[in-house]
C-alpha cells in the first residue's frame, strides 16, 4: 500500500469547470476508472476517473470549486501503485444546445425532439449584437449580479448583460425564467423588465404561468429532471424563441433502398468475422442528406453574428439523435461526406453506445453542421424537430409504413417514409425547403442519383 495523489486529467480545451458532484467519500473502496467527481462546463458534464484503485483517504475539493487539468483530487492509499492510468475524463450528460434535438441537442443535445444538445462554443450573441438597445446599465452598488454559475453561463450563451436583468428569486436572486423573459421582452420591442414584469409574462403581455397545489386533486410525486433536460431545455427554449421555425413535411419511397439494405446485411452477416455492424436506415439518410446539402449549401451554413451574412461551410458533420436513459444526446459523426455506408454505421453505433453508457466526450457532440432526429424505430407519422443553434435546419425521420401509390395505372404498395425537415426561415425560404425534401426523397429513392 502506498499513498498517492489523484490529479484532474486531460478535459481538452477547458481551462476551468466547476465541481457540482462528489461521488465517493473518505473511506471509500474504489477501483480504477471509478468516476470520483462530476464537473460541469458551458457545454457539458463530465465524470472525472481514478487513475488507481485504493481506499480515499482524503477528499481535496468539494462542491462548488473550480479546477483544471492536474488540480489536486484526492489522497489515495492505492492497492496498486503500477496500475494502467484511467482514460481521460468521460462527458455524462449533454451539451447545452443539444438538441435541440427536440430532436433533440445537445447538446448537444438536441433534439430537437432531439435535442440535447451541447451548446456550442460560438452561440449567436443576436440578443447583444443586434436586438438589446443601449442602455446605461442600472447602479448596482459595486456589487455583481445574483446569480448561480449556470444562469451566469445561460446569460453568456444568449448575450445577456444580468446587471440589466431583475431577479424574481429569493433576495433578488436572478433565474432562467428572468433571463429568458429578458430576452422575451427585449426580442418584443421592449426594455428589460422588472421582476414583477417578468411574473407577468416577460412584458409580452402574457398571462401569467399557472401556480397551483396539483395534491389537492390528487396523489402527485415530485420527479427531479434529468441532468441532460437541465441543460437542454434552456438551450431548446432559446432555439424556439430565437429562430422562426418553419417545418416542411414529405415522404420518401424507400422501397427499394429498405430491400437493397436487408440484402446487403444477409451479405455481411455471412461474410463479417467478428462484425457485428448493421447498415442501418439512418446511414443511407445521412449519405443522402449529404447529396442535398451539396446542392442546397444554405441549409449547411449558420448566421454570422450580426445576422447579416452566412457562413457557408465546407465541412459535413452530420449530429444525430441518440436515445439514452437520462434523456437525448447528439452525437456528431465528423466528415460523414468522406465515409461510406458501412463505415457510418458502425461510427453510429460506437457512438450510440458510449452516449448511453455516459461515456461521450465533449469533442463527440461539438461541430455539427447538420442534424437528422430519427423516431423510426418508435413509430408516430410527422413531427416538429426544433434546430440545433446555430444550425439552420434539422431533419426528423419517423416510422415507414406501406401505401398504395398511384404508378399512373394502378396502386401499388410502396415503403413510404416521413420526414419532417424544420428550417430558419431568416436564412431558408419556403421554396427552398419544399425544393430540398423533394431531392432528398429522389435520392433516397434512388442512390445512384449520388454519383451524377
Amino acid at each position: 500500500m502506498s499513498l498517492m495523489e489523484i490529479k484532474v486529467p486531460d478535459i481538452g480545451d477547458f481551462k476551468e469547470v466547476e465541481v457540482i458532484e462528489l461521488l465517493v467519500k473518505p473511506g471509500d473502496t474504489i477501483k480504477a476508472e471509478q468516476s470520483l467527481i462530476t464537473v460541469e462546463s458551458d457545454k457539458a458534464s463530465m465524470e472525472i476517473p481514478s487513475s488507481h484503485a485504493g481506499v480515499v483517504k482524503e477528499l481535496k475539493v468539494k462542491i462548488g470549486d473550480k479546477v483544471k487539468e492536474g488540480s489536486l483530487l484526492m489522497v489515495l492509499e492505492a492497492a496498486d501503485a503500477t496500475a494502467t492510468p484511467a482514460p481521460a475524463a468521460t462527458s455524462a450528460p449533454a451539451p447545452a444546445a443539444a438538441a435541440g434535438v427536440g430532436a433533440v441537442a445537445a447538446v448537444p443535445a438536441a433534439a430537437p425532439t432531439a435535442a440535447a444538445v451541447a451548446a456550442p462554443a460560438a452561440t449567436l450573441s443576436l440578443v447583444e449584437s443586434r436586438l438589446i438597445p443601449p442602455i446605461t446599465p442600472p447602479a448596482t452598488g459595486g456589487r455583481k449580479p445574483h446569480a448561480s454559475p449556470s444562469i451566469r453561463k445561460f446569460s453568456r450563451e444568449l448575450g445577456v448583460d444580468l446587471v440589466r436583468v431583475t431577479g424574481s428569486g429569493p433576495k433578488g436572486r436572478i433565474t432562467h425564467e428572468d433571463v429568458q423573459s429578458y430576452v422575451k421582452a427585449v426580442m418584443a420591442g421592449g426594455a428589460a423588465p422588472a421582476a414583477a414584469t417578468a411574473a407577468k409574462g416577460g412584458g409580452l403581455d402574457l398571462l401569467p404561468w399557472p401556480s397551483l397545489d396539483f395534491s389537492k386533486f390528487g396523489a402527485t410525486e415530485l420527479l427531479p429532471l434529468s441532468r441532460i433536460k437541465k441543460i437542454s431545455g434552456p438551450n431548446l427554449h432559446r432555439n424556439w424563441v430565437m429562430m422562426p421555425h418553419v417545418t416542411q413535411f414529405d415522404e420518401a419511397d424507400v422501397t427499394e433502398l429498405e430491400e437493397f439494405r436487408k440484402q446487403s446485411n444477409a451479405v455481411f452477416a455471412k461474410s463479417a468475422k467478428g462484425n457485428e455492424t448493421k447498415l442501418t436506415m439512418l446511414a443511407f439518410v445521412i449519405k443522402a442528406s449529404i447529396a442535398a446539402l451539396k446542392k442546397f449549401p444554405a441549409f449547411n451554413s449558420s448566421l454570422d453574428a450580426n445576422g447579416e451574412n452566412l457562413i457557408l461551410k465546407q465541412y459535413y458533420h452530420i449530429g444525430f439523435a441518440a436515445d439514452t436513459p437520462n434523456g437525448l444526446m447528439v452525437p456528431v459523426i465528423k466528415d460523414a461526406d468522406k465515409k461510406g455506408i458501412a463505415q457510418l454505421a458502425q461510427e453510429m453505433g460506437e457512438l450510440s453506445a458510449q452516449a448511453r453508457e455516459g461515456k461521450l466526450k465533449p469533442a463527440d457532440m461539438q461541430g455539427a453542421s447538420f442534424t437528422i432526429s430519427s423516431l423510426g424505430g418508435i413509430g408516430g407519422t410527422a413531427f416538429t424537430p426544433i434546430i440545433n443553434a446555430p444550425e439552420v435546419a434539422i431533419l426528423g425521420l419517423s416510422k415507414a409504413v406501406i401505401k398504395p401509390v398511384w404508378d399512373g395505372k394502378q396502386f401499388q404498395p410502396r415503403l413510404m417514409m416521413p420526414m419532417s425537415l424544420s428550417y430558419d426561415h431568416r436564412v431558408i425560404d419556403g421554396a427552398m425547403g419544399a425544393r430540398f425534401t423533394v431531392y432528398l426523397g429522389e435520392v433516397l429513392a434512388d442512390l445512384r442519383k449520388t454519383l451524377l
